[in-house]
């Protein structure tokens, strides 16, 4: 019997999923849990391997197409299905349904709202429409058939609140009226734009700066074999955690005029892909010897580059780390990740001149930045949180007990 290849629910609040590219095309054979399309949604971009092996008789969703979970989009046989003529008929990409609504061009003028079927529209897309007043008959869709998606609605938003289409043609262009090369964004990047634009109009950003001294920390490693010693990133981790303990405010989020104090310490730690930025998550990361942290982080980001995340591995970050220093960036004002109140970037940690016992001398040193939440966080709060921090990474008998902890 043919198997059907159902869009998976990549967690409790994802309702649909948007596949990137189908690794297997129409006719190919396929075995049990090969790789056989790769997805993108709101938590995580994956693989999706194949619930049975055979042969990919037919795909129903196209790449670029964002369709609800649990909805068939392959079907996956045996050879002798086929069709006894061994027909192409049925090796092939099922066409668009007749009932589908034909692709509006940019020029065509919107129709009424109904035109727009609400089984069409995802809950996300609905509750968006619904808190930024849209009308959906006014967003002209880029999905399959026309089908309005998120990005969609948040391009409508931004577009209005910068002038709409008018703002957009009195753009100035380069000479000649060349653009040069356009592509349409990926799926991860449009998430990414959309989660980023979404925290700074959440968000009272405001940053603070301190440097600190790692040599204490590079003594530490050295104390480890050659190629054991944890990353600079685990015991930047390790403070962060402890210092998040002492300052619960700073691992809370904001939740309307309620704020919500996390029972856990979950710590985000950015990683930068080929093909954007996702931050997996480890759990409980208070819990953590820095050597549990380092292999942890080091874990997580092999899983990322190899699209072998799972949705949990993203969901339920308390406070993020981002790590700008491993490409050799000074500093930087991060955005915070929501609903998170606040970020720490790190910038390279590299020999600088520092003035010690009147002498000015080469230490190890880098910036840390804090990005936080004016709403719910004072500076005064921070800067004893990231003082912590600093405190902890310069101290010897702090750095042996963490990594004996």
């Amino acid at each position: 019997m043919p198997t059907d290849v159902l869009m998976p629910q990549m967690g409790e609040s994802i309702a649909e999923g948007t596949i990137v590219r189908w690794i297997k095309n129409v006719g190919e054979p396929v075995d049990r849990d090969e790789p056989l399309f790769e997805i993108s949604t709101d938590k995580v971009d994956a693989d999706v391997p194949a619930p049975a092996g055979g042969v990919l008789l037919q795909i129903r969703a196209r790449a670029g197409e964002t369709v609800p979970v649990n909805s068939v989009v392959a079907v996956i046989g045996d050879d002798d299905e086929v069709g006894a003529d061994g027909g192409a008929a049925a090796l092939a990409e099922v066409p668009r349904p007749a009932s589908a609504p034909a692709e509006r061009s940019p020029a065509e003028p919107p129709g009424p709202a109904s035109a727009v079927p609400r089984a069409r529209l995802s809950p996300v897309v609905r509750r968006l429409a619904a808190e930024h007043g849209v009308d959906l008959s006014a967003v002209a869709g880029t999905g399959e058939g026309g089908r309005i998606s998120k990005a969609d609605v948040l391009a409508h938003v931004a577009a209005r609140g910068r002038g709409g289409a008018d703002a957009d043609a009195a753009r100035p262009r380069p000479p000649g009226g060349a653009r040069g090369r356009v592509e349409p964004m990926s799926v991860m990047r449009r998430r990414i734009a959309e989660h980023m634009v979404e925290s700074r109009r959440t968000s009272a950003h405001v940053h603070t700066l301190f440097e600190v001294d790692f040599s204490a920390v590079a003594a530490a490693r050295a104390e480890h074999p050659d190629g054991d010693a944890p990353s600079y990133l685990a015991y930047i981790a390790k403070a962060v955690s402890e210092a998040l303990a002492a300052a619960p405010v700073v691992n809370a989020s904001v939740d309307g005029t309620d704020i919500v104090y996390h029972e856990r310490i979950d710590l985000g730690v950015a990683v930068a892909l080929d093909w954007g930025l996702i931050v997996p998550v480890v759990k409980q990361a208070d819990r953590l010897s820095v050597g549990d942290l380092d292999a942890a982080i080091k874990d997580l980001a092999a899983r990322a580059r190899a699209r072998q995340l799972a949705p949990e591995d993203v969901e339920g970050g308390t406070f993020t780390i981002t790590n700008p220093g491993s490409f050799g960036s000074l500093l930087g004002m991060p955005i915070i990740n929501q609903p998170q109140v606040a970020i720490l970037g790190v910038g390279a940690v590299e020999p600088r001149p520092a003035v010690v016992d009147g002498a000015v001398v080469a230490r190890l040193r880098a910036f840390l930045t804090l990005g936080f939440d004016h709403r719910l966080l004072d500076g005064a709060v921070a800067d004893r949180f990231l003082a912590r921090v600093k405190t902890a990474l310069e101290d010897p008998q702090w750095l042996e007990a963490a990594r004996r902890s």
